[in-house]
């Protein structure tokens, strides 16, 4: 088995599919901070993220006005970024999901 080239396209899948994922998990309508946003991919994924790796995509989906942020103050310690998806997020995630469920057809039926 070719084991770097496995852990070269594993690598890259999971990047490709990460916007999907964050979409995914915003699309329930809820307002995450960018650690929860972290723990929750962290459930419902076998993907280990890091903050270098989940703020800069959370920062691009932003300008693709596909995520909106907000600051909140908190009682205790320093404001925290809270991000919801947008309606043009919501969108294009729904177009995400058709794409990916006609994909995982192909790549079944093959």
């Amino acid at each position: 088995m070719n084991e770097d080239f496995i852990n070269k396209w594993t690598s890259q899948l999971k990047k490709g599919t990460l916007s999907f994922i964050v979409l995914s998990i915003l699309s329930r309508e809820k307002e995450y901070y960018g650690y929860d946003l972290i723990s929750e991919i962290k459930k419902v994924t076998d993907i280990d993220i890091a903050e270098g790796t989940l703020y800069p995509l959370l920062i691009r989906l932003k300008k693709e006005l596909l995520v909106d942020a907000r600051w909140v103050e908190q009682t205790s310690g320093i404001p925290r970024k809270y991000y919801k998806i947008t309606r043009l997020g919501m969108e294009t995630f729904r177009e995400m999901k058709v794409y990916w469920g006609n994909l995982n057809q192909i790549i079944n039926a093959i």
